[in-house]
C-alpha cells in the first residue's frame, strides 16, 4: 500500500512537472504576431521620437536656420557632399545635431527630405540627408517652414550673410506673393537600421 502511494506519488509529480514546462513553452513562444507587436513598438517610438525632435527644433526655431544654410557658389548646403546631400548624419546645424543624438542611439536610421514649389507650382522634393534607401516599413514625421525673402542665407560656421533669399541663389525659387519667398516641408523619414 505504502509502495502504491509513493507511485502515485510519483506520477503526480511528473504531471506537474510537464504541465509546468508545457505552460512555460507556450508562454516563451514567438510568433508572427509577436514579431509584428514588436515592429509596432519600435514604429510608434519612432514616431514619437521624430515628431519630439521637430516639434523641438521649432520651438527653438532651429529649423529656418538649417534651410538657409546654403553655399551659394556650390550650390548645395555647407559640407554637403557632391551629390549635393548629407550622408553621415545631420546636417551640422542645431537641427542635425538634434536628428544625430535622438536617432543614432536607438540605432533608427534616417533621411531628410525638404519639399517644396518650384515655379509651376509642382512640389518637388530634395534630400537634404540620405542614410539609404528606405524599407517599405518606415515612419515619416514633418513640419513646414515659410521662408520670407528678408531671410538671409547663413555661411559655413552658421552666421547671416548679407545675401537674402529675394537675392540670392537658391535651391527653391520665389514663388510666394508678398513677403512671402516659399513654403518648404521638411520630412524626416526614418526607420529600423
Amino acid at each position: 500500500m505504502r509502495a502504491q502511494a509513493h507511485a502515485l506519488e510519483g506520477v503526480m509529480a511528473s504531471l506537474i512537472i510537464l504541465l509546468g514546462l508545457f505552460f512555460a513553452l507556450q508562454a516563451v513562444t514567438v510568433t508572427p504576431l509577436t514579431a509584428s507587436l514588436a515592429q509596432q513598438h519600435v514604429a510608434d517610438q519612432g514616431q514619437a521620437a521624430a515628431t519630439g525632435t521637430l516639434t523641438a527644433a521649432q520651438e527653438t526655431g532651429d529649423l529656418r536656420p538649417t534651410l538657409l544654410y546654403w553655399n551659394e557658389s556650390r550650390a548645395t548646403f555647407h559640407g554637403a557632399t557632391g551629390r549635393g546631400f548629407y550622408v553621415a548624419g545631420g546636417p551640422p546645424t542645431a537641427l542635425g545635431g538634434m536628428l544625430n543624438e535622438t536617432f543614432n542611439p536607438r540605432r533608427l536610421v534616417f533621411n531628410v527630405n525638404l519639399v517644396y514649389l518650384d515655379s509651376a507650382g509642382n512640389r518637388q522634393r530634395r534630400p537634404l540627408v540620405r542614410s539609404g534607401e528606405p524599407p517599405a516599413d518606415v515612419v515619416v514625421a514633418t513640419r513646414t517652414v515659410t521662408l520670407y525673402d528678408h531671410d538671409r542665407l547663413r555661411d559655413a560656421s552658421g552666421e547671416p550673410t548679407n545675401t537674402h533669399l529675394e537675392n540670392g541663389s537658391y535651391f527653391a525659387p520665389d514663388v510666394g506673393s508678398g513677403e512671402v519667398y516659399n513654403v518648404v516641408e521638411i520630412e524626416v523619414v526614418i526607420w529600423q537600421g
